[in-house]
C-alpha cells in the first residue's frame, strides 16, 4: 500500500501540471515584436473566444513541433483575470508552443505599433526575420498551407 502511495504522489504531479501563461505589459511584447537576432518569428495574436482563432492553432502547434528553424509564440488577448481560462484551454488542447497573455485593454494604444495595417481584428499573424528585417502581418484565419507559405516569404 506504501508503494502504491508513493507512486500516485510521484505520478500525480504530472497529470495536474497546466501549462504556466505568462501575464506581460506591453513594454514585454515591443521586446518580441521587434528582436534583431534570432530564428524567424511568428507571433500570433488569438483569443480563447475566437473561433477562427482556435480553429488555426493547429498550424501554429505544427510549425512549432516540426521546425526548429521557426520561434512560434502565441498571444492571448483574453483578459488578464482570465489567466486560469487560458491555461486550462491549452492544457486540454495539449498545446506545446509559448504562449503569453497580453494585459493591455486599451487596443489603440498598441495595435499600430505592432502593424499599422492592424484593423484590430483578430486572429491576426506577423511574421518576420529578425535577420533580414522581413515582416509580412495579416490578420485573417490562416487556410491549411498559408502560415508555411508566409514562413518561406520572409527566409
Amino acid at each position: 500500500m506504501k508503494k502504491l502511495f508513493l507512486s500516485v504522489l510521484f505520478l500525480a504531479p504530472s497529470f495536474l501540471v497546466k501549462a504556466q501563461v505568462p501575464v506581460v505589459k506591453w513594454d514585454a511584447l515591443n521586446i518580441l515584436i521587434n528582436q534583431k537576432h534570432g530564428p524567424v518569428q511568428v507571433i500570433n495574436f488569438w483569443a480563447t473566444w475566437c473561433g477562427p482563432c482556435i480553429k488555426e492553432l493547429p498550424q501554429f502547434e505544427a510549425v512549432h513541433l516540426n521546425d526548429n528553424a521557426v520561434k512560434v509564440t502565441l498571444v492571448s488577448l483574453d483578459y488578464a483575470d482570465k489567466v486560469d481560462k487560458v491555461e486550462s484551454f491549452l492544457s486540454r488542447k495539449n498545446m506545446k508552443s509559448s504562449v503569453i497573455l497580453l494585459d493591455e485593454i486599451d487596443y489603440n494604444s498598441w495595435i499600430d505599433k505592432v502593424d499599422s495595417s492592424w484593423e484590430g481584428a483578430i486572429p491576426a499573424t506577423l511574421v518576420y526575420n529578425p535577420q533580414t528585417g522581413k515582416r509580412i502581418f495579416v490578420q485573417h484565419e490562416l487556410k491549411e498551407g498559408e502560415l508555411e507559405k508566409l514562413i518561406a516569404t520572409v527566409k
